[in-house]
């Protein structure tokens, strides 16, 4: 109950201020629980919003001799099948079980990613998941885009790979499962069920997108933060961003731009084998990130411009109001020379300095005192 009550509540926080942070913890604990466990107790010191992991099964995700990423074989046995690595890198059900009572213990929400349709039901009907992430590569997994967008559950669609039109595609199956509870759609169908305005305001509810570059780790020039803002105008959509930079900058300029969710890879050691905890964050990286994230988040306030209370305070000590610089008397006129700009703040503002030059005083005045109007 407690991961689907912290889950809501982060649910709604992306629609606000604040960046939801979801830890990354992937396959990064090797196929071991009791490296999960450790990454959860990362994750809980670092003071993310959520920890997510990868559930799958290697036989119903990659055909026996489908060849590896060239990063996967740079940091794996490069004669080592895709199959054979993630085989390596799998938890059983029973292990999945144990680890999101771990988090629930930690009061750490638990969200997980889904390879394939087993996997995905056993999130949602025996973990009871309200929120789900579908990887970029999965954006044209229409089955299980279906079967996710019929239970009802927060989906947050990566798009990697992608140019506007696969992610609109993607959508649309989504809102024809959210629409029709039996079914299929055509691609007639896709289409038209995204010009009717009800539909949009179920995937504003549903569906967070992330901006994401599927290379790993993505070199900064490749990863285009701008397209946060092209996705969030294009579809309307809460949008965030699953980062694959190394580092903790880019992650942290993309909740400058408004990001609502952030996601990142983290480890318990860059050193540790396998293909993702090179580009993953440390643990006190880990915990950098979310500080300065939330600085970012405070920082940004409102559109709107206005003191602050210390502004306020201040205004005194370090504008200027017009003073006397010279002895003048009462009816005498009064000449630039008679005049300068100098703190305190507490008098006429110099922007009104214009309005008293060629007037005549309206008292007698010694050098050093604030001219006044009474």
């Amino acid at each position: 109950m407690l991961n689907k009550v912290l889950l809501r509540q982060g649910v709604q926080k992306l629609n606000k201020q604040s960046t939801f942070i979801i830890a990354e913890a992937g396959v990064n604990h090797n196929g071991c629980l009791q490296q999960a466990y450790e990454l959860v107790d990362i994750a809980v010191d670092a003071k993310v919003d959520a920890i997510k992991f990868q559930t799958f099964s290697a036989k119903k995700l990659v055909t026996p001799n489908a060849d590896k990423a060239n990063y996967q074989k740079t940091l794996t046995d490069p004669a080592e099948t895709q199959y054979l690595m993630l085989k390596r890198l799998e938890l059983s059900k029973r292990q999945y079980k144990e680890l999101f009572n771990y988090c629930e213990r930690e009061k750490m929400p638990f969200i997980s990613t889904p390879f394939d349709l087993e996997s995905a039901d056993f999130l949602l009907n025996e973990l009871k998941l309200s929120t789900i992430k579908v990887s970029s590569g999965d954006i044209t997994f229409g089955p299980l885009l279906l079967a996710l967008s019929r239970s009802n559950c927060h989906i947050i669609l990566s798009s990697g790979m992608t140019l506007l039109g696969d992610i609109e595609s993607a959508l649309g199956v989504i809102a024809y499962g959210m629409l029709h509870k039996t079914g299929f759609p055509t691609t007639e169908e896709r289409l038209s069920i995204l010009s009717n305005d009800r539909t949009w305001e179920l995937l504003k509810e549903k569906v967070t997108l992330l901006h994401c570059t599927s290379s790993y780790p993505a070199a900064a020039e490749h990863i285009n933060l701008s397209a946060i803002e092209t996705l969030r105008q294009a579809f309307g959509l809460s949008t965030g961003f699953s980062d694959h930079s190394t580092g903790i900058a880019i992650p942290i300029a993309a909740a400058a731009l408004g990001a609502s969710v952030i996601e990142k890879h983290f480890t318990i050691d860059k050193k540790l084998p396998g293909p993702d905890h090179k580009a993953s964050l440390n643990p006190q990286e880990l915990g950098k990130m979310v500080k300065a994230i939330r600085e970012v988040n405070c920082a940004m306030g409102s559109r709107h411009k206005r003191l602050t209370n210390a502004e306020i305070d201040n205004i005194q000590c370090v504008r200027r109001s017009i003073i006397i610089n010279a002895p003048i008397n009462c009816g005498e006129f009064i000449t630039e020379e008679h005049l300068s700009c100098m703190r305190p703040g507490m008098g006429i503002s110099p922007m009104e300095y214009w309005n008293f030059i060629g007037k005549p005083a309206n008292r007698t005045y010694q050098a050093g005192e604030l001219l006044s109007i009474e």
